[in-house]
């Protein structure tokens, strides 16, 4: 099983490092040169990239990276990916660095968007972030209600690793959303800790995420009242999503 460890990149991404000894895989490298140091100073060599969706923070990174190794570029088939070289749509069980992977077709930020899940760890790109969920750039919110539907049913002890440091700024819609929830009260404290110290608070674990995550809530009396009030059109869990995702828009 590989090592996982994170690469800061522009303001707020994330790029994951996976190693095995000297082997390396990143997943996302939206900008190349901090992967490049990185790999650099470790002494590693790349030999896989895994790319969730076509955005440029994502997938920037890929060319300048598969000049300097001869990596394998997996990543969405139906999306533009630079140097792709192992397209999927889901469905697929790969081989990173000697461990199993299964992807997994989560559409709603974009169509075409993956989730990568190795054993206890879940890469998914902008599709589900600490205490939030990504914009619906290409999807319509049943899709993206599907594919957080989808995440929520995995393991309760899968450490959920997104792209952005985005927990912050989500923990307060959380909280306007559910202001009586003690988990969001006590998730808002913790992270607001680790921020100060300079450390990100990601990973989460996915029953961090169900307990203070309002977009896993969707069937939560409390969180279904917000919805409704904020223009659900009824109390399923695709109007309430949509109506949340909505709020959150203008937040």
């Amino acid at each position: 099983m590989f090592l996982v460890s994170l690469i800061p990149a522009f303001k707020d991404n994330y790029i994951w490092l996976l190693t095995r000894g000297q082997r390396a895989a990143v997943v996302d490298p939206g900008d190349a040169a901090p992967v490049l140091e990185r790999l650099r100073a470790d002494g590693l060599t790349l030999e896989s990239i895994l790319v969730t969706h076509h955005h440029a923070d994502h997938q920037g990174g890929v060319a300048e990276l598969v000049e300097r190794h001869a990596a394998q570029v997996f990543a969405p088939a139906s999306e533009s990916i630079t140097g792709c070289t192992r397209p999927l749509s889901g469905g697929e069980r790969i081989d990173v660095l000697g461990t199993p992977v299964e992807v997994i077709a989560v559409p709603g930020h974009t169509l075409g968007h993956l989730a990568y899940r190795a054993p206890g760890r879940l890469f998914c790109g902008d599709t589900l972030f600490g205490a939030g969920c990504g914009r619906l750039f290409e999807g319509t919110p049943a899709q993206m209600a599907a594919s957080l539907a989808a995440i929520a049913a995995l393991p309760d002890d899968t450490a959920i690793h997104c792209a952005h440091e985005y927990t912050e700024m989500n923990l307060r819609f959380a909280l306007a959303v559910e202001p009586d929830n003690p988990a969001v009260r006590e998730r808002v404290a913790r992270v607001a800790a680790l921020r100060a110290a300079g450390q990100p608070s990601v990973p989460s674990t996915l029953a961090d995420e169900k307990a203070s995550n309002p977009f896993l809530r969707c069937a939560e009396p409390a969180v279904v009242d917000a919805a409704l009030a904020h223009g659900a059109v009824d109390r399923s869990p695709t109007a309430v999503f949509a109506a949340l995702r909505a709020w959150r828009n203008v937040f």
